[in-house]
């Protein structure tokens, strides 16, 4: 598909100018448009996920559908509220005074998406910018062919198309979309991509969100429900895009003499929720293509690790389908503690002490996720303290992005910025302060020409010292 690029950015910056998006009217509008496609089109958005990544309609209706309209519905409650400005304090330098931020929008926003969770976070961002009163363009990721195409259809006909374009294709397009200017730029995907976008956004200055991921560790405690862990750790691991996805655990940490408690645990569970014959189980993803499915079984096959495989390693060419995969102590020098795994692998190192937990994970690059199950408060509090990744929850995995109340984002190699809910509508808005005074209140020390008696004055009312102040009126 070939598309004008700067014609696109030029009409969207047209309608901004308009103001049209400004209005409380107009963002509700188009909220109201998104509940209503993914209301009127469930089925077609089911099918096109299927047909992209063979999720499961029960993955597709809860993590992408039913996340897009909990998102489009916080936004409706919520934006009137978001819209007021924030009362902010002023003080005696500035009396009387009162001052306030105000938010106001970028202008024109692109949106890079992902093909992992390719309905939900397209809109997951769309939303934030219209709440915030930008105009859009959306690239889907041609990785997801069929849910691209569902997303121009949709969007082009429910949507306000002067507002939001979408833009197909695959490097040529995204490249073309790079070189222009934006107002701000929202990519999910892969580090080396994200680099790239960084690179075209510094040469405009444009702010970034850069949503990437990382080797998720997940620590494994010995004074937990055991059952209840394995269940989760599978759910967030298998049961989430057969692990295709960036906050998904990507290894395990756990002492020598737990770690066999553990594997029995989660084969255990493993064949209640898939069967014995897990690659016929309609409840698994496939991966996303050849190219991932190659990666996948070439981390599996390597020499350092193809021995440690103690439960899975089926894989399928024909399905694109790889069966939950467990390897027990893996070498941290292997291929596949080097790079993340984004998919069904699920590796266990062993450590000596489950302190010594910490220190494998900070010896790492920053990671999107970190998980720690565990009754031992003391060890929660120093998972919280010594951790550092772009959202931690304990007990649990993957949940705490799902939390609109909690920011979703990075740090470090992980990604820069956060959004969801209210911090999304922050995320694509600029907080300008505003001071109003009125014409009283004229203080005659700060206007030249200056003398030492303005000087002794002005110094003590800057310090607040009252004493000061009358000191210097009076000059004692």
């Amino acid at each position: 598909m070939v598309v004008d690029a700067a014609v696109a950015v030029a009409e969207l910056r047209a309608t901004f100018a308009s103001g049209k998006t400004k209005s409380y009217e107009w963002r509700v509008s188009q909220f109201k448009a998104i509940l209503k496609l993914t209301n009127e089109h469930e089925k077609d958005i089911i099918e096109a996920l299927r047909s992209d990544l063979n999720k499961p309609e029960y993955e597709a209706l809860l993590y992408e559908i039913c996340g897009v309209k909990k998102s489009a519905k916080l936004a409706l409650k919520e934006l009137r509220r978001w819209m007021t400005p924030e009362k902010a304090k002023t003080s005696l330098i500035t009396f009387p005074s009162s001052a306030e931020l105000v938010s106001e929008p970028l202008g024109v926003i692109l949106v890079i998406s992902t093909w992992n969770y390719p309905f939900l976070l397209s809109f997951e961002a769309i939303i934030g910018a219209i709440a915030a009163g930008n105009t859009v363009v959306l690239k889907p990721s041609e990785i997801a062919p069929a849910t691209s195409s569902l997303l121009s259809k949709l969007i082009g006909e429910y949507m306000d198309s002067s507002a939001l374009k979408v833009v197909e294709g695959a490097v040529p397009e995204t490249t073309a979309l790079l070189e222009q200017k934006w107002d701000k730029i929202i990519y999910t995907g892969s580090e080396k991509v994200g680099r790239i976008v960084a690179a075209a956004a510094a040469k405009h200055l444009t702010p970034v969100i850069l949503e990437l991921g990382g080797k998720c560790p997940v620590i494994v405690d010995t004074k937990i429900n055991l059952e209840v862990a394995a269940r989760r750790l599978i759910s967030g691991k298998w049961g989430c895009n057969s692990g295709q996805t960036c906050v998904s655990p990507d290894y395990i940490l756990t002492t020598k003499e737990f770690a066999p408690k553990l594997v029995d645990a989660l084969v255990w569970e493993l064949e209640k929720f898939y069967g014995k014959e897990p690659l016929k189980s309609p409840d698994l993803s496939r991966i996303v293509n050849s190219s991932h499915f190659n990666r996948l079984t070439k981390l599996m096959d390597n020499e350092k690790v193809s021995g440690k495989i103690v439960h899975g390693g089926q894989r399928d060419k024909t399905t694109l389908k790889i069966a939950p995969t467990i390897l027990l102590d893996v070498p941290e020098d292997s291929l596949i503690m080097n790079e993340e795994i984004f998919g069904p692998l699920f590796p266990i190192i062993t450590v000596d002490k489950i302190e010594d937990s910490f220190n494998v994970i900070n010896a790492r690059e920053k990671p999107l996720a970190a998980y720690l199950f565990t009754n031992d408060k003391t060890l929660q509090e120093e998972f919280v303290e010594s951790v550092s990744a772009g959202g931690l929850s304990i007990n649990e995995t993957t949940l705490h992005s799902a939390t609109l109340t909690l920011p979703f984002g990075g740090v470090g190699e992980s990604g820069m910025g956060s959004y969801h809910g209210k911090y999304s509508f922050d995320a694509f808005s600029h907080k300008k302060p505003v001071l109003r005074r009125s014409f009283v209140g004229e203080v005659a020390a700060r206007y030249p020409p200056y003398t030492p008696k303005k000087q002794r004055f002005l110094q003590a009312f800057l310090d607040g010292n009252i004493i000061d102040i009358f000191r210097a009126l009076f000059g004692w």
